[in-house]
């Protein structure tokens, strides 16, 4: 446990002395699988709260508040869109009925269709109409070869991506394009040290004072936005009236945060969204690389318009290399990379693919990308600077082979949490805008501070885009 934190901490140059501020409560073995997905979801999840403490012990000049994280929670964390209930009823998967794993002429593919766009779009190119059955896509997929469908779900904007060995993956240009480091910081341009300051006298959270933009959807960029607030970022959430939501994960993933709606499209909303990045500490987008620079929206400009601000970009393949400007979720880079084959082989029962319990890599890459945006505004606290982050799920997917792996059955053998019953210690019940929620509270304390959200889900655009205080 103790060695991926000391990386992390290295890797972001922030104190290693702080690793004893971390206190582990070994209360179990979770997440089976072969691959160390619970050392991830405890040690991605503690880092981000050692980040958060290092900074209020900077702005408060006190020592850093001990952090204490439970190796049940926190891997029930890691599964915490599926563990909630509204209402009474238990949250929803959002995935389509044609998507999923699929045989070709020549192996496998795993195709996203959770969105309509990329639905409809999968189906023109399989040449179907928007009524086809699974059996209809199942029966065109069979024409392909697998690496040639997912070329044209490229370039058509599907996504739809082939299965691979890691030997296959690591064949490719884009894996020798990722760094050995799941969190890339980089200074942009010099400023002066700049720390925001407390809202009230009698502060009892860590970023209390800090304002967030996030441009974001689905889960990962999300997770990060949610991680700020939770220990006390305003976080001011701006959603698309033109895009897709999915519902049920938005119900868990936007607590903590005010729910703004606007269309970049329309200059007079950009000039709001411009505002309220005019005087933010951070903005977490979750866009394709090149996404918002076509819209004029680029690091550059941004920086420009605010010399402090701190940039944490949320993709699926990282910043550089052929795909990075390709679509892709979770399950699908699993899929591209090896993890579905390797976990497969481990698992021994003949299966194609055998996926991780849980959106690991989602979830990973949302604690380290708010780890690294909170590293970020300790760095810019002592140094000054306007600062990047990068943070990519294939990124996270090789951090996560690095860590290691169960041997033989070991891994698979660890308890599993399906239900909100099994983690009932651990939730909350409160008041939505949706209902009654009942959900997970984050999964660490810090000593002598608060931890948590003091805002619920309300429907998207419910609140004015502007700051608190």
């Amino acid at each position: 446990m103790v060695t991926p934190l000391f990386r992390a901490l290295k890797t972001l140059k922030l104190p290693e002395s702080a690793l004893r501020s971390v206190h582990i409560i070994e209360d179990g073995s979770y997440l089976p699988s072969s691959f160390k997905v619970d050392i991830l979801a405890q040690s991605s999840i503690a880092v981000s709260a050692l980040a958060a403490s290092l900074f209020y012990s900077h702005r408060r000049n006190s020592s850093i508040s001990n952090v204490s994280i439970s190796t049940k929670h926190s891997c029930a964390e890691f599964k915490s869109e599926r563990l909630y209930t509204l209402c009474g009823k238990p949250a929803r998967p959002p995935w389509g009925v044609l998507g999923g794993l699929h045989k070709t002429s020549d192996g496998y593919i795993r195709m996203h269709d959770s969105f309509p766009d990329h639905r409809a779009c999968a189906l023109r190119i399989l040449g179907l109409e928007e009524n086809a059955t699974r059996s209809d896509v199942a029966g065109k997929m069979l024409t392909w070869k697998a690496v040639e469908l997912e070329k044209e779900a490229f370039q058509s904007g599907a996504v739809i991506l082939a299965l691979r060995s890691f030997e296959e993956w690591d064949a490719l240009p884009q894996a020798k394009a990722l760094s050995d480091c799941p969190i890339l910081l980089e200074k942009l341009k010099d400023s002066s040290p700049y720390s925001p300051a407390f809202l009230e006298e009698r502060d009892h959270k860590c970023l209390q004072g800090v304002r967030v933009v996030e441009l974001s959807r689905v889960i990962a960029a999300p997770v990060a936005g949610k991680t700020l607030a939770a220990h006390g970022a305003d976080v001011v959430w701006v959603t698309s009236p033109n895009l897709p939501d999915l519902p049920d994960l938005d119900r868990d993933l936007s607590r903590g945060k005010r729910t703004v709606q606007l269309d970049i499209n329309k200059q007079a909303d950009k000039e709001k969204l411009l505002d309220l990045i005019r005087s933010a500490d951070v903005f977490i987008q979750g866009y394709r690389p090149g996404s918002l620079a076509a819209k004029q929206l680029s690091p550059e400009e941004l920086t420009k318009l605010n010399p402090n601000l701190i940039i944490a970009n949320m993709s699926a393949w990282g910043p550089t290399g052929p795909w990075a400007r390709n679509r892709g979720f979770d399950s699908l880079v699993q899929t591209a990379t090896g993890l579905n084959v390797a976990e497969a082989k481990a698992y021994g029962e003949g299966e194609v693919a055998h996926v991780l319990p849980c959106q690991a890599l989602d979830h990973g890459a949302g604690y380290l990308l708010a780890t690294g945006a909170i590293a970020a505004l300790y760095k810019r606290a002592t140094k000054g600077g306007a600062y990047r982050v990068d943070v990519s799920l294939a990124g996270v997917g090789k951090y996560l082979r690095s860590l290691g792996r169960y041997e033989g059955m070991t891994g698979f053998e660890r308890q599993d949490i399906k239900n909100p019953e099994d983690v009932s210690e651990y939730l909350e019940t409160r008041e939505s805008g949706f209902g009654e929620l009942v959900a997970l509270r984050h999964s660490v304390t810090l000593e002598g501070l608060d931890v948590g959200w003091d805002i619920m889900p309300m429907p998207l655009g419910s609140h004015e885009p502007r700051w608190i205080g």
